[in-house]
């Protein structure tokens, strides 16, 4: 009689909160039924059930916090008794359901501009290949663990922790220093939450790869003038979305992206993967930490499809109702605060890609324009690129060229 336990649902999840149960003790379930929603790290996702039977017993109330592994209801035949489902489960049956079960099983795929000749029998989760992508691993070189061999997020895991062990110098960098804050009066202590957890934990990895930055001023004229226009354009479209800065930000660099290859990569320890796909991820603020959504293959789609994929996923991230899919895999990110009045500012990267791109506000100011003083608008750009992948030459031709794609926008309606 198997148990229902909570799934691993995104590569940095941990715990889930069980939302709400959206079956009942005692009703029929098949497989792929979906039986709660159970909030991540992240985002909140459905739970399918692995199993058809009789959902039997219920062991987890709405709004508890469990573990990854640990039983949450059971499935089988009516007045069965269920096993000691509380106690956490082994170390080899949570590695089982990690992740999301299929209800047929997923070829893999290979990581994006890796060749790989998989037998058709081996099987992997979404999740897993998703992983494997980000990190730069051929997931043909996995041995999986789960049922049938099935290859699983842990396996993914493990194959990226043994090879940063391999690649990692001899001797370790010194762990930073925690600080003790002394309690005083008045003081509140504020819990954190999984994705502010999770934020830190990413950040710090960030902060351990040398950084450097490249600012530059743009003319921003010409890009308002466009967004003007083309707003104009779609007025009496009912189910167009409006034109943003950000989205014709997000065309320019996937236009720059596809000119600069070297830019779109990640650093994977004993070499550098060269993205075969341009995935911009857009940092979207939540009122507990960041969730970065990823516009797939941005440089194929034009700037309405942008814009309305954009506008979507940004609406999905505060609901808290992105997929894995939609928040992972990402090639090169973008972070705008000028519209919080923010002029210049520079961004930590999100690793494992090479560099993001902080945008700051388009501000009305005194400019020299041929030899003379006179009134323009100007908006500062500043490039965080990861030094173990990109050197200072290759990253300023990118913003140079990505500077005159935003200086001349008409060439990325192209």
């Amino acid at each position: 009689m198997p148990d229902v336990r909570m799934p691993r649902l995104s590569d940095t999840m941990t715990e889930g909160i069980l939302s709400q149960w959206l079956k009942h003790e005692g009703d029929q379930v098949t497989r792929g039924d979906v039986l709660a929603e159970i909030e991540t790290d992240k985002a909140t996702m459905e739970l399918e059930a692995d199993y058809s039977g009789v959902l039997t017993r219920i062991l987890v109330e709405p709004g508890t916090t469990v573990p990854i592994g640990r039983s949450i209801a059971v499935i089988g035949e009516p007045d069965t008794s269920p096993p000691d489902a509380l106690e956490p489960a082994p170390a080899a049956a949570e590695a089982a359901p990690s992740e999301p079960t299929p209800s047929e099983p997923t070829p893999s795929e290979p990581a994006a501009g890796v060749t790989s000749a998989r037998p058709a029998d081996v099987r992997t989760s979404p999740l897993a290949r998703a992983i494997a992508r980000e990190h730069g691993l051929d997931i043909t070189t996995i041995t999986g663990t789960g049922p049938g061999g099935r290859i699983v997020r842990a396996d993914v895991q493990d194959a990226v922790a043994a090879r940063d062990r391999a690649t990692a110098p001899t001797a370790p960098a010194p762990a930073a220093p925690t600080a003790s804050v002394p309690a005083a009066a008045g003081d509140t202590e504020v819990r954190l939450t999984s994705i502010r957890r999770i934020t830190a934990q990413r950040l710090t990895e960030s902060a351990a790869a040398p950084h450097f930055y490249l600012t530059s001023v743009v003319d921003a004229r010409p890009l308002l003038a466009l967004r003007s226009e083309l707003n104009t354009q779609l007025a009496d479209a009912a189910d167009a979305p409006r034109i943003s800065v950000t989205d014709l930000l997000v065309r320019a660099c996937a236009v720059a992206l596809r000119a600069h290859p070297g830019v779109n990569s990640s650093w994977a320890g004993d070499h550098i993967v060269q993205r075969g796909q341009v995935n911009i991820g857009l940092a979207v603020a939540l009122p507990d930490g960041l969730i970065v959504p990823v516009i797939r293959d941005a440089d194929r789609k034009g700037v309405r499809a942008l814009a309305a994929e954009a506008h979507e996923l940004s609406d999905r991230a505060r609901a808290g109702k992105l997929t894995p899919d939609e928040f992972s895999g990402g090639t090169f990110t973008i972070s705008n605060l000028g519209m919080y009045g923010v002029d210049h500012f520079t961004a930590v990267i999100n690793p494992p890609e090479a560099a993001i791109l902080a945008v700051g506000a388009a501000r009305d100011e005194p400019v020299v324009r041929n030899g003379e003083l006179v009134a323009g608008t100007t908006m500062k750009l500043t490039l965080t690129i990861d030094h173990r992948v990109l050197d200072g030459a290759v990253a300023a031709a990118f913003q140079r060229d990505l500077v005159g794609l935003l200086e001349q926008p008409l060439r990325i309606l192209a």
